[in-house]
């Protein structure tokens, strides 16, 4: 078990608690430098929809994890950054310009979208983020001179300054540092005065304007980093695909983001790659098993989604912080074995008088 001193103030904000945590991120970031070296084609590709999906449930667990903001339409911020990439890599223009323009313009729909949210929150927030969805949705569908309407938009492959990603090695490391770079961002963030403010807006809103917390600029603010670093899992995702059409960003993937951050461990960093790796692994485990299964089972039409929502509730109910949660629940029983206790982890949710009373 290990026990750590704190002296000053500089330590609550450290990237790296103690050399333990040093120590396994640099051997997990060695792993994932070897991959391509240990892991075939196939597994690789997997590999990188995990980062990608991880770069999505970074940009919703900003927003739902940490300021509380419910979205149903982060499809759609996807499909933004999407298509806007598509659209100006066929024009030539290399991929570090295109991806911050991207995320810039999914930004800007992300303080569009936001604006409601400086009024309603909850299911009707949901609603709003929701129907957001439906409207890009179609538009993707209508706008067939830029969008290629329900046929489809080709994507070239990534390309910057004279070099192409053309192969699936190369496309990895790419989506590796990308994926890094926003995570130590989105750390960093979280670190400063706007993230602790967004993280009070989420524990209560009331406390949070009673120490002088601007309300709707950081929820504005929590919208647009949230679309801006959804933005830039599309740009990614529209080489990786090669083509997109409207279908692929359709509320039910929004709905299945927001699980992701769910089954992960919804407001840690960690649950947005643990939902992404359970998003990407889960549908490969079903496809294995179904051949096993009796005929009237494995043959359903609906299993998948039968499953998903299983596991879901199974969530929800037995394990509310997620896949993370579980694992520092076996963590801390090694830690602490033989004396943890059952309920270390039960917490009580306490609210303010004020808040009653509303």
């Amino acid at each position: 078990m290990r026990f750590i001193f704190k002296t000053d103030y500089d330590q609550d904000i450290r990237l790296f608690k103690h050399g333990g945590q040093t120590f396994w991120y640099a051997v997990l970031g060695l792993a994932l430098l070897a991959a391509p070296w240990l892991l075939e084609e196939y597994f690789l590709s997997q590999l990188s929809f995990i980062l990608i999906y991880g770069i999505v449930g970074l940009g919703l667990m900003l927003l739902s994890g940490y300021t509380g903001l419910i979205s149903l339409g982060h499809a759609a911020f996807m499909a933004v950054g999407a298509y806007t990439e598509a659209v100006l890599a066929a024009r030539g223009w290399p991929f570090p310009v295109s991806l911050v323009f991207a995320a810039t313009l999914a930004a800007s729909v992300g303080v569009i979208v936001g604006l409601p949210a400086l009024r309603v929150k909850g299911i009707y927030l949901a609603i709003a983020t929701m129907a957001f969805g439906f409207i890009v949705e179609e538009v993707l569908a209508r706008w067939e001179p830029v969008t290629g309407g329900n046929t489809g938009l080709q994507v070239g492959q990534l390309a910057m300054f004279g070099w192409k990603a053309d192969s699936e090695r190369d496309f990895y490391y790419v989506a590796l540092v990308i994926a890094v770079l926003v995570t130590l961002g989105v750390l960093n963030l979280l670190r400063s005065p706007t993230g602790r403010a967004f993280v009070a807006i989420r524990d209560s809103e009331v406390s949070a304007r009673s120490m002088g917390i601007n309300l709707a600029r950081y929820k504005t603010t929590s919208f647009a980093l949230s679309a801006a670093i959804t933005g830039i899992a599309g740009a990614l995702y529209a080489h990786k695909v090669r083509i997109l059409t409207p279908d692929q960003f359709t509320i039910l993937q929004s709905i299945e983001y927001l699980m992701m951050v769910v089954v992960g461990g919804i407001g840690s960093i960690h649950g947005a790659f643990f939902g992404a790796a359970f998003l990407i692994v889960l549908p490969q485990a079903i496809s294995l098993v179904k051949d096993y299964l009796p005929p009237g089972i494995g043959q359903a039409t609906g299993l998948q989604p039968t499953i998903f929502g299983l596991v879901l509730v199974a969530i929800i109910l037995f394990e509310p912080y997620g896949i993370y949660g579980r694992w520092l629940k076996i963590r801390t029983f090694f830690q602490l074995f033989p004396l943890y206790r059952r309920g270390l982890f039960k917490r009580q949710k306490a609210f303010m008088k004020s808040e009653r009373l509303r």
